[in-house]
């Protein structure tokens, strides 16, 4: 998965570059290359969202823990087993 965040990555950076360049050959702006950096914003993906390779998150019944990492069978805080949380509508 982190091969393709980064190969998206360097094909955004590649076509903005590009883009940018044809911009400034043809109005002589140098305004685009500011907005380079924030290229792979455009692919990210929404957070908090729930996708087939993410775990379900899971919730202590009394504190209201919320974590997602499956390392964590009981609650950090008062040890009780974590349950897992009904999913929102959002």
């Amino acid at each position: 998965m982190a091969a393709s965040r980064t190969a998206t990555a360097v094909v955004g950076l590649v076509a903005s570059l590009a883009i940018s360049a044809a911009v400034y050959v043809a109005t002589g702006w140098l305004f685009l290359f500011v907005f380079v950096p924030f290229v792979p914003f455009l692919f990210a993906r929404p957070l908090g969202g729930d996708g087939p390779d993410r775990p379900p998150p899971r919730e202590c019944p009394q504190c209201g823990f919320r974590t997602r990492d499956p390392d964590f069978q009981y609650c950090p805080r008062d040890g009780r087993s974590l349950r897992e949380s009904p999913r929102r509508r959002s």
